[in-house]
């Protein structure tokens, strides 16, 4: 196994990097996620219109890169470092591979494209607070996420004339109020032949209702979506394996978290380390005290190991069967929370400060082990999935 990456990875580090350092400091992230829409717009021209950030990881016969998770992981650590609101991570990673992997080649070939330009957005909307169970992160997707013949969370009807109508209410949907498109989980088939199913739903259609949310990270917007009686299309068919898809999706979307995570992790400790190497205290820089370095040196370690497992996730999705990402995920939230903490904590006065910018990330860190978290169960499920704690005897 070859780690090093290859020149055109590296140059997509480098101008992303470079295009965020110019259009997405703090200032600016605060001024974008008070617009409706929770992102610039204008930046997310640039993201997707100039270096094609939503097709790095869909096929060229649909409008993509055909670029592997690798490419999009590493965006993704760069969009991290920035905390860049962008609808990237609910358009390239979350819904457009469930249409690539369960769409009909009509859906493929009109949808893909325009998520793949950027010219569309998508939304994935799954019932509750559930997205990380659903994406088979911290439990089997096949449980009573999907319904398991209750009511509640969406419900999806078929009239007499075949269409299908859905009801229902999901919280917690991921840019879901600026979405031009909302892939939509759905239960059918009543308490005997109970399935879940993923629809499509335009922005606009009748009885679609969706509420932008006030959440603790702002950088990630929210949206409570509520369907009444809204016509929906079903993706694929009706044997599709809708929670072996969302497995496979979540565990590519655990790597690309991995690494969003990593990078901002990274950027924290920068800044708590440029700081530390200004402020004095007791005559001298409080940087220059024992207690101090080894606080610094032990994040350190901590978001290395974070991001040699993030690479190392990214790499499997597409090289290997193994699936690691749940893994690389805990590891790297629990590196981002530790250090979005210190930082505050090593800011001092400052650093309590609301208006801060140390406290973006740490809302970003506290927001995301919310959402795909937490991370004890993220492990004891890949523990779970491992038969690491099984009864029996133990092979010499």
């Amino acid at each position: 196994m070859d780690a090093r990456f290859t020149a055109e990875q590296d140059e997509i580090r480098r101008t992303l990097r470079e295009l965020l350092l110019k259009r997405c400091g703090p200032e600016e992230v605060r001024a974008a996620v008070g617009t409706a829409d929770g992102h610039d717009p204008a930046l997310w021209e640039a993201l997707a219109g100039q270096l094609g950030l939503p097709g790095l990881a869909l096929p060229e016969a649909y409008g993509g890169v055909g670029c592997s998770a690798t490419e999009l992981a590493l965006a993704s650590e760069e969009l991290g470092r920035a905390l860049a609101p962008s609808p990237l991570l609910s358009t390239a990673v979350l819904s457009g591979p469930l249409l690539l992997a369960l769409g009909t080649e009509e859906q493929r070939s009109k949808l893909l494209p325009r998520l793949a330009s950027g010219e569309l957005t998508a939304a994935l909307a799954v019932p509750g607070t559930c997205l990380a169970t659903a994406l088979g992160l911290t439990g089997d997707n096949r449980g009573d996420w999907a319904g398991g013949g209750r009511a509640g969370g969406v419900q999806a009807k078929r009239s007499e004339g075949g269409a299908w109508r859905l009801y229902g209410q999901v919280d917690q949907v991921l840019d879901g109020h600026s979405a031009g498109l909302l892939v939509v989980a759905a239960h059918t088939g009543g308490f005997s032949r109970s399935r879940t199913l993923l629809f499509l739903v335009r922005s606009g259609s009748d009885g679609l209702v969706r509420i932008r949310q006030t959440g603790l990270d702002e950088t990630r917007p929210q949206a409570r979506i509520q369907l009444r009686n809204v016509e929906a299309v079903l993706i694929g068919e009706e044997s599709a394996d809708v929670t072996g898809a969302l497995t496979a999706v979540g565990d590519t979307a655990a790597a690309t978290l991995a690494a969003e995570a990593v990078g901002a992790a990274d950027r924290a400790l920068e800044r708590t380390v440029e700081y530390v190497r200004q402020r004095e205290q007791f005559g001298r820089v409080i940087g220059s005290f024992q207690a101090v370095k080894h606080r610094l040196a032990d994040l350190y370690v901590q978001v290395q190991a974070a991001r040699s497992a993030a690479y190392y996730a990214a790499w499997a999705t597409a090289a290997s069967d193994e699936r690691v990402g749940g893994l690389a995920l805990a590891q790297a939230l629990e590196a981002f929370r530790v250090t979005a903490s210190e930082g505050v904590q090593l800011h001092g006065g400052i650093g309590f400060t609301w208006e801060h910018e140390a406290h973006l990330y740490f809302k970003r860190a506290a927001g995301d082990e919310l959402l795909f978290g937490p991370v004890h169960r993220l492990r004891a499920y890949a523990a779970e999935q491992a038969h690491l704690f099984d009864s029996g005897e133990v092979a010499v």
